[in-house]
């Protein structure tokens, strides 16, 4: 999976595959990481993920199951 210049994000493989998540995920992020794919599971997107302002939306929504990795020190 590409990275972003500066973060990377990674979701617990359940958590990717329910539809109910990838909803949740996709309206929490202000900056539009998480989209939806035909089939209901999550999609990250590759080209947004430098946008990510480091909020934690994302992993107070799912505590564990998503981490955002920086990639710089």
């Amino acid at each position: 999976m590409p990275n972003g210049m500066f973060i990377n994000v990674e979701v617990d493989a359940v958590v990717s595959k329910s539809p109910e998540a990838a909803k949740k995920l996709t309206e929490v992020c202000p900056v539009n990481i998480f989209a939806v794919k035909d089939d209901g599971a999550l999609r990250i997107v590759d080209e947004n993920l430098d946008e990510c302002t480091l909020c934690e939306l994302c992993l107070q929504a799912f505590p564990g199951k998503v981490k955002v990795v920086k990639l710089y020190e």
